[in-house]
C-alpha cells in the first residue's frame, strides 16, 4: 500500500503540471479524481505516511517562468469532491452533526480556469490564476482584455473576488472553424481554449478569443458586513461583476437533489461547459465554524456529473462459471465510478469479445453502462500502451472442477461440461433466490456460497428445508435469531410468488423474466406448460425456435422433473397470479422508457401495467423507442427523446391511457 502510495503521488504530481502549467492533459477528469480519491483514502488509512510533495497537502499547478509570480493573501482552495446521491447526503449530515441547520448556495461548477481579481479603490490592479493555491501567475494584461472583467467598479473600494474564466461554446465553434481554413490544430475544448488563451504573451490574442467570465466567491465577506454567502453574490453583482443567473438558495437536501436533476437535464443546452454542481453553505458564522481541511473548505464541495464514458485500468481477466456451466471472462479494474456508481467488474462475455476488442491486461480501457445498469468495456486506449501490457488467453480447463471445456456447435461460448460441477449449483442457487425470480430477502450471493460450503443446502429444494438446520444457522457468524427467523419467513412467503418468477427462477436456457411472464400467462399453470408441445410455443409471440426448443428439453430432462416435483410436494405456487396479458392498441408490440418520479405508481407498478397490456419497459433510450413517460423531474432520457422526436406521455396521458380500457 506504501509503493501504491508513492506510485499515485507521481501519477497525480506529473498530471498537475501538464494541465495546470502546460495545458496539456495527459488523463481525463475522471481519471485525476479517481487517483486522487485513492490517495486520500491511504492517507487516512495510514497518516503517518503522508509526504510533504502529496498532491492532497496543496491545490496543484507550477507557474510559467514567463509569468511574474503573484502570492495570494488568502490561499485559493479547491473543493472536495461528490459523484452520487448518496454522497451528497453524506456530506449534508456531516453538517448537521455539527449542530447545523444549512442552508445551501447551489452553483453551476463552470469549466474553466479559475482567476482572483484584485481592486485598489475600485480599480483593477491585478489579475491572478490559482497556480499552487499560494502562489499563481500573473494575467492582468490579458484579463483587462475580457469584457466581463470590470477594469473601474460602482465603488470605490478595496477588493479581492474570485471566479472562473471561461470560453463560450459558439465563440470555440467559431475560432475552430478559422483555424481550420487555416489549416491550424483544432481547440481540443472550451476549458483548454480558455486556459491556453489566458496564458497568451501577447494580449492581442487573448482579446480575439472573446473569453468571458463568472465570478463566485468573495474570500472576506465580514469585512464588507456580509453575513451570508448569498448576500456576496448579490454584492459582487451590485458592484458591476457577472455572476451566474442560474445560483439558487435551497434550503434543504430535497431541493438541492431537485437543483441537480434540473441543471443535468438543461446541461447541453447551456451556452457553456459545465461539469457539476459547486454545493456551498449560506451562512458565515457557519463556514467558519466548519472549518477547512490541509486542502478543501469543510463547508463546500463539488458535486461531478456522471461521466457517459470513464477510463480505468484493466488489471486482470478471470473466469466465472453460469448455472448453465457457461465460461465467461471478466474483467478486474481499478475501481472506478460510472453514472455514481463504483464499478470493479464488468463481463467481456466471450473469447471472441476479449480477441475483437484486442484487450489486453494492463490496459486503460473506457467503460459505460449499458441501458443505465450494467458496465461494459468498449475500447482498450491503444495510444497508452506501454508495451507492459500482457496478452488474453482463454482457458482450457473449468476453473472450478477442471473438467476440459467444450465449445458447442455453432455457438461463440465455451462451457464446462461436469453437470456435477460446484459452481454451476452455487450460480443456479443465487439465480433462484434472485429479485428477478424468487425474491428471498436475505438471500444473497455471499450467503448462499456459505451455506452451500456448509452443506445446508445443494439444491433449490434444500432452501425449502433450511427451517430443519434453524438451531445451526443461529450459531454462524453474522447472525443471530432474528436474522435467521426473518430469513425463514422469506422463504416461506415466496412459496405464494406467482408463476412466472417460479419459471423464471428455475434458470432455463434462453428464458428471461419477460419470456417468463408472457409463458405464464398463456399457459396459467405449470402442469399445462410441461405438457405443451414445441409447435404451440413457438406460435407465442416472441418466442422463437431457440427459446421452444429450450423449454422442450428442459422438461424431458428427468434430472429436471425431479426438481420441479419436489418443488411441488414442498407447497410452491404453480399457478399464474397476475392479470393475463390482454393486447391493446396503445401498448401492444411498443416499448416504453420510464424516466422521473410518478407520482400515483412506483417503477414497478407502471411497468407491470405495461407488460400486463402486451408492452414491454426498456432501459434506455433510442431511435426504436415508442413511447418515453416522463415523471417529475426526469432526466437525460427526456432530453434525448425530444431530440429523437419520439412520444412523450406525462403521468396524466399514461393515466388517461390505462382508463381506455376499463
Amino acid at each position: 500500500m506504501y509503493e501504491r502510495m508513492l506510485e499515485l503521488i507521481d501519477i497525480i504530481n506529473e498530471a498537475d503540471y501538464n494541465y495546470h502549467t502546460l495545458d496539456n492533459p495527459t488523463i481525463t477528469d475522471q481519471e485525476y479524481d479517481k487517483y486522487l480519491r485513492e490517495l486520500f483514502d491511504i492517507e487516512a488509512k495510514h497518516p503517518e505516511w503522508i509526504k510533504d510533495n502529496s498532491p492532497t497537502q496543496h491545490a496543484g499547478g507550477k507557474i510559467l517562468e514567463s509569468f511574474e509570480k503573484v502570492t495570494h493573501k488568502i490561499p485559493m482552495m479547491s473543493l472536495s469532491n461528490v459523484f452520487n446521491e448518496s454522497e451528497i447526503i453524506a456530506f449534508d449530515e456531516r453538517i448537521k452533526k455539527e449542530g447545523i441547520s444549512p442552508k445551501y448556495v447551489a452553483e453551476l461548477k463552470i469549466d474553466g480556469l479559475s482567476v482572483s481579481l484584485l481592486y485598489e479603490k475600485g480599480k483593477l490592479v491585478r489579475a491572478a490564476t490559482r497556480g499552487d493555491g499560494t502562489v499563481g501567475e500573473d494575467i492582468t494584461h490579458n484579463a483587462k482584455t475580457i469584457k466581463t472583467i470590470p477594469l473601474t467598479l460602482k465603488e470605490e473600494v478595496d477588493i479581492e473576488v474570485r471566479g472562473e474564466i471561461f470560453m463560450n461554446k459558439k465563440t470555440l465553434g467559431e475560432l475552430n472553424r478559422i483555424r481550420k481554413e487555416n489549416n491550424q490544430p483544432l481547440l481540443q475544448n472550451c476549458r483548454n481554449a480558455a486556459a491556453g488563451s489566458i496564458r497568451q504573451l501577447d494580449s492581442k490574442i487573448a482579446a480575439k478569443r472573446k473569453l468571458d467570465t463568472f465570478i463566485y466567491h468573495l474570500p472576506n465577506p465580514e469585512d464588507y458586513g456580509l453575513k451570508t454567502h448569498s448576500e456576496a453574490l448579490e454584492y459582487m453583482k451590485k458592484l458591476g461583476f457577472k455572476t451566474n443567473p442560474n445560483n439558487k438558495i435551497v434550503n434543504n437536501i430535497t431541493e438541492l437533489l431537485e437543483f441537480i436533476d434540473e441543471k443535468a437535464s438543461l446541461r447541453s443546452s447551456l451556452p457553456y461547459d459545465i461539469d457539476g454542481i459547486v454545493i456551498k453553505v449560506d451562512n458565515i458564522e457557519d463556514q467558519k465554524k466548519l472549518g477547512y481541511t490541509a486542502k478543501y473548505p469543510k463547508w463546500a464541495t463539488a458535486y461531478k456529473f456522471p461521466a457517459e464514458e470513464v477510463l480505468t485500468r484493466l488489471t486482470d481477466i478471470i473466469f466465472t462459471v453460469g448455472r448453465t456451466g457457461q465460461i465467461t471472462p471478466n474483467a478486474v479494474l481499478e475501481p472506478v465510478i460510472v453514472a455514481g456508481s463504483t464499478i470493479s467488474r464488468a463481463t467481456l462475455h466471450n473469447e471472441a469479445f476479449v480477441t475483437e476488442k484486442n484487450l489486453k491486461i494492463g490496459d486503460i480501457v473506457s467503460i459505460r453502462k449499458a441501458g443505465d445498469v450494467i458496465p461494459e468495456v468498449v475500447e482498450a486506449k491503444l495510444e497508452r500502451r506501454t508495451g507492459q501490457e500482457k496478452a488474453f488467453v482463454m482457458i482450457t480447463e473449468c476453473p472450478m472442477c477442471h473438467s476440459k471445456l467444450i465449445k458447442k456447435e455453432g455457438q461463440v461460448d465455451y462451457y464446462c461440461p461436469n453437470n456435477k460441477c460446484p459452481a454451476r449449483h452455487i450460480e443456479s442457487l443465487i439465480h433462484f433466490a434472485s429479485r428477478d425470480a424468487m425474491n428471498i430477502d436475505g438471500l444473497g450471493e455471499r450467503i448462499i456460497e456459505d451455506f452451500y460450503n456448509f452443506g445446508f443446502i445443494g439444491t433449490i429444494a434444500d432452501i425449502y428445508s433450511l427451517k430443519e438446520h434453524k438451531d445451526d444457522l443461529i450459531h454462524l457468524e453474522g447472525f443471530g435469531d432474528k436474522s435467521v427467523n426473518n430469513l425463514l419467513e422469506a422463504i416461506e412467503k415466496s412459496k405464494q410468488n406467482s408463476l412466472e418468477r417460479l419459471i423464471f427462477g428455475l434458470g432455463i436456457p434462453h428464458v428471461g423474466s419477460k419470456t417468463a411472464k408472457i409463458i405464464a400467462s398463456k399457459y396459467q399453470t405449470l402442469d399445462n406448460l410441461m405438457s405443451t408441445s414445441e409447435e404451440e410455443l413457438v406460435k407465442i409471440p416472441d418466442i422463437g425456435d431457440t427459446i421452444a426448443k429450450s423449454i422442450i428439453n428442459y422438461f424431458n430432462d428427468l434430472h429436471n422433473r425431479a426438481i420441479v416435483e419436489e418443488l411441488i410436494e414442498l407447497g410452491l405456487n404453480t399457478s399464474f397470479l397476475s392479470k393475463k396479458i390482454t393486447e391493446n392498441i396503445n401498448f401492444a408490440k411498443k416499448s416504453f422508457v420510464l424516466t422521473g418520479t410518478l407520482k400515483e405508481y412506483t417503477r414497478e407498478e407502471a411497468q407491470s401495467k405495461i407488460e400486463s397490456l402486451g408492452g414491454k419497459t426498456i432501459n434506455s433510450v433510442s431511435s426504436k423507442t415508442s413511447v418515453v413517460i416522463v415523471g417529475e423531474n426526469p432526466g437525460s432520457k427526456y432530453e434525448k427523446a425530444k431530440q429523437l422526436g419520439i412520444e412523450i406521455w406525462d403521468e396524466e396521458t399514461f393515466k388517461n391511457k390505462l382508463k381506455e380500457l376499463e
